[in-house]
């Protein structure tokens, strides 16, 4: 809905710095989240920290309801189930979204996979890091509160497909250098890995609303969908690389993964030169 909303609401010039600050926002709950989980788990135990995380959830989204600006440009409908459903096969049915959710799929995939097991590996032997130490070590999510930011901009001056390349190739490279041994080392791939995908991701989210012909609300939904399918199973399949072959062999489907998103995002620049294409030279027939 967030992601609608702003599809809605914010000009197509300003939607790329818009959706990076909104990605930021994420960047920094993560990150929040997770050194408070640490610490109350290490004080208390897990139970306390998750209801307490709850229970600043619930304020959060309270404050967030009463502050939030009226929608100036939504056009309710009735709820129709046919509606619905015809409109999401159609975004199925589009090429371009398709790409997105793929995309969407495999990065949050692997941002999960990632962040999953770097931390079993961070208290085990040579490491031998507490769970309070581990938490934060997401303090590292604050570059992504950063790079959301900077590099939606960049796209709204270069577009985004060029932008999105970069973000995904430097995934690539953080993921490869925490294969080091040296701690610090370690800590800078997982920088590197963090700052690639909240680029990323905001480049991918901010597309769908440009990618959707109609009905953005629920392709927004879509790629959200897809994203936390990707969380889910890549963080599951994950685990199994892990028990067989250990921080290496979850580095090799991390590769796969980001290699698999960026020939969809190599699919997807083909695929809007083609719609760019056809709408100049239904412009110029219309001229003519």
């Amino acid at each position: 809905m967030a992601m609608a909303y702003l599809s809605e609401e914010i000009a197509p010039a300003n939607l790329g710095i818009a959706m990076g600050l909104y990605i930021s926002g994420n960047s920094v709950g993560g990150m929040s989240g997770r050194i408070f989980i640490g610490m109350l788990s290490d004080y208390f135990n897990w139970r306390i920290a998750l209801g307490s995380i709850g229970i600043l959830s619930i304020l959060a989204s309270l404050v967030f309801c009463y502050l939030l600006p009226e929608s100036k440009h939504f056009q309710p409908r009735s709820f129709d189930i046919r509606e619905l459903l015809k409109s999401m096969f159609n975004h199925l049915l589009n090429p371009g979204l398709l790409c997105l959710y793929g995309i969407s799929f495999f990065l949050m995939g692997s941002f999960v996979t990632l962040f999953n097991y770097i931390s079993y590996q961070l208290i085990a032997p040579p490491y031998l890091l507490s769970q309070t130490i581990v938490g934060w070590i997401f303090v590292i999510f604050i570059v992504g509160t950063f790079s959301s930011t900077w590099l939606g901009r960049l796209a709204d001056i270069h577009g985004r497909r060029q932008v999105l390349w970069v973000a995904l190739l430097i995934m690539v490279s953080g993921a490869l250098i925490t294969l080091s041994v040296p701690l610090v080392l370690k800590i800078l791939g997982i920088a590197i890995f963090t700052f690639g995908f909240f680029g990323s991701h905001s480049l991918a989210s901010s597309w769908v609303g440009h990618q959707a012909i109609h009905d953005k609300a629920q392709a927004s939904a879509l790629y959200l969908f897809f994203y936390y399918v990707g969380s889910s199973i890549g963080g599951t399949v994950g685990g199994i690389f892990w028990s067989l072959f250990g921080w290496g062999g979850v580095i090799c489907m991390i590769l796969s993964f980001l290699l698999l998103a960026l020939f969809l995002s190599l699919r997807l620049s083909s695929i809007s030169q083609d719609i760019n294409r056809k709408n100049q030279q239904t412009n110029c027939h219309i001229k003519s």
